[in-house]
């Protein structure tokens, strides 16, 4: 099925286009990530500057990709926690839906060192109490057992754009929503961008028009932004200067 483009958005037909198999050279699956957080009104001016040097993925003739997404964390939150504390050597666990692609990961992402690694391995479905395989696999990445809940679920739309001169990714992630037992909440006037680059960049053209519009790198990870909403009584002190920023945007 072909999702039509929203009409703000309806420059990717003037991007050059870009398969997944022809995405495997920037995969980078160990890399560094930077983050930024925009109002929606200003992507289709990004994408008009962005179109000179980027590709856009596309899969079977959808410009978007849609990601529904199972995060898991400990009985106390270890993961919301570590971010939450600045920890340098952090886990993130979660399964993922590719729409499109109908397929499903179990997903690791260890942040240390500034960097990030995921490590990840294929599903037939989600997973609301973790298989004894799903758990094996978490425990050998993160090297020891942990005891994991399925914490909430998070869907949003995504646009994929690969650098044409340089070993760099750019997600352009739309229409945040999240949701657990009953309680759901919605971002759609928000854009988070993560620049994706085997060693952090700063002349990056995307880099460059974020500088220029004094939109600062914003570390903040969907799951937190997430979980601060739908679970108020943790302890945020530390994103709240984050969570104030999106509230402002919208």
């Amino acid at each position: 099925m072909i999702k039509p483009l929203p009409e703000d958005i309806n420059l990717l037909n003037d991007l050059d286009p870009i398969t997944l198999k022809e995405m495997d050279g920037v995969k980078l699956m160990n890399r560094t990530d930077t983050k930024f957080v925009f109002k929606r009104e200003l992507l289709s001016g990004f994408l008009e500057i962005l179109k000179a040097q980027y590709r856009v993925l596309n899969i079977n003739d959808n410009l978007i990709s849609s990601y529904k997404t199972l995060y898991f964390d400990t009985p106390e939150f270890q993961f919301f926690q570590d971010h939450h504390n600045g920890k340098g050597n952090r886990f993130k666990v979660r399964i993922r839906n590719y729409v499109e692609s109908d397929l499903f990961f179990l997903e690791i992402k260890n942040k240390y060192k500034g960097r990030t690694a995921k490590s990840r391995i294929k599903l037939p479905d989600f997973e609301l109490d973790l298989k004894k395989k799903s758990n094996n696999y978490i425990s050998e990445v993160i090297g020891s057992p942990i005891d994991l809940d399925s914490k909430l679920w998070n869907n949003f739309n995504r646009i994929t754009l690969v650098n044409n001169n340089e070993k760099e990714r750019l997600t352009l992630d739309l229409d945040l929503s999240f949701d657990w037992d009953g309680k759901k909440i919605s971002y759609e006037h928000v854009v988070i961008a993560e620049l994706k680059q085997e060693n952090a960049n700063r002349s990056s053209l995307f880099y460059s028009i974020m500088k220029k519009n004094g939109i600062r790198p914003n570390g903040m990870s969907k799951y937190c932004v997430g979980t601060v909403a739908l679970y108020p009584e943790l302890k945020y002190n530390n994103f709240k200067e984050k969570i104030l920023l999106i509230e402002k945007l919208i």
